[in-house]
């Protein structure tokens, strides 16, 4: 079998892989061996054939898979306002239950409900923010 139809049937198959696992890896080595493939029916002998491959899919998985993994992955969105609350660490003011309490949340105070109906939050302790829903903070005590 000729070298040029082993570096296509390379490319093919890995091509295929890679719809499989969407890597950008095996894409980028399949259009390696489609070069190399080129390069063998152009007469290239079989060790330069292999410097061909190694040499161009070394430079596009160093060069092209990180551009096409910036445009693959998305971007987590910034968070703005009160979303960018839920997570942060709420100071106790005052006791906190489920009919009310006081929080200070990086550095303003908020009224707040404990998030679990059955939690009592002392003064001095450390809740989690869970979620906002207007002016008041649903917080769920730190262990």
């Amino acid at each position: 079998m000729e070298p040029w139809l082993m570096w296509l049937i390379a490319a093919a198959v890995l091509a295929v892989a890679e719809v499989f696992t969407l890597t950008a890896a095996l894409g980028l080595l399949a259009a390696a061996a489609s070069v190399t493939a080129a390069s063998a029916a152009l007469g290239l002998p079989v060790p330069g054939q292999f410097l061909v491959f190694a040499g161009v899919a070394t430079l596009s998985v160093l060069f092209v898979r990180p551009l096409a993994l910036r445009r693959l992955v998305p971007r987590q969105e910034a968070r703005f306002g009160v979303e960018a609350l839920v997570g942060k660490p709420a100071y106790v003011v005052s006791e906190v239950t489920a009919h009310g309490g006081r929080v200070r949340i990086g550095g303003e105070e908020w009224t707040a409900r404990a998030y679990d109906e059955t939690s009592v939050i002392p003064p001095g302790a450390t809740a989690d923010v869970v979620e906002i829903s207007g002016s008041t903070a649903f917080v769920y005590p730190r262990e």
